[in-house]
């Protein structure tokens, strides 16, 4: 199939290829959360859930194989860097007691994903302690055993994990395609200064398109 993208069209087969859903957890989308903790406005997210349940539930009717990450961490923080904990100024750290639960924390209700968005039986769902859905994860392992060699992403946000997903995809060889209506950040300038670091010069990062064309492609099969 080839989907419509920039800097040039991204070609792929739904038997090698992956849908990542960075990222969709309560803990960052919804009120009480980490993501209003350090101050944001969470409902700029929102955005990015209608597109990605078209795609999801297309996605899923090809077929396809389906990753979700959560950002979360074991609840003796044993997997939590000082360094991470401590950064900045937030209302609650990761760990605290919030309105959902421990911040981040594994298995709490702040870190599961969000309803709209939720992992059916046989999904692959990814807990990371980083940023970055492949660092101290088995996800390289798990596409590898499943010959995926291309990955289509969304998440938030846009220019934190869901770059860092992108960046380390690139260095273990595999080529990625974000889909741009289907990602969203606490900053609108930051997602789109993102999206054009992803495709510039020639698509160090990957690709962006649009998420019409892929329902399109898959459409047309």
């Amino acid at each position: 199939m080839q989907l419509p993208a920039l800097p040039f069209p991204f070609n792929f087969e739904v038997s090698h290829t992956a849908l990542v859903l960075i990222d969709f957890q309560r803990d960052f989308m919804e009120a009480g959360g980490f993501g209003e903790t350090l101050g944001n406005n969470v409902a700029l997210l929102a955005a990015a859930v209608p597109p990605m349940q078209k795609v999801l539930a297309a996605w899923r009717a090809v077929g396809g194989l389906v990753v979700h990450t959560r950002e979360s961490h074991r609840p003796d923080l044993s997997d939590c860097p000082p360094a991470k904990r401590d950064r900045g100024n937030p209302a609650l750290r990761i760990g605290d007691v919030g309105p959902m639960g421990r911040i981040l924390v594994a298995g709490e209700s702040g870190n599961q994903i969000i309803e709209a968005l939720s992992p059916l039986p046989g999904e692959i769902v990814i807990d990371k302690p980083g940023k970055g859905a492949f660092y101290a994860t088995d996800l390289h392992a798990q596409l590898q055993a499943r010959g995926i060699t291309r990955l289509i992403f969304g998440g938030v946000t846009t220019e934190v994990c869901v770059q860092s997903s992108m960046r380390e995809a690139t260095d273990r060889g595999y080529d990625g395609v974000l889909l741009e209506d289907c990602t969203e950040s606490y900053f609108p300038a930051f997602k789109a200064a993102t999206l054009e670091m992803v495709r510039a010069q020639g698509g160090i990062v990957g690709w962006t398109a649009d998420s019409a064309d892929l329902l399109a492609a898959l459409h047309k099969g």
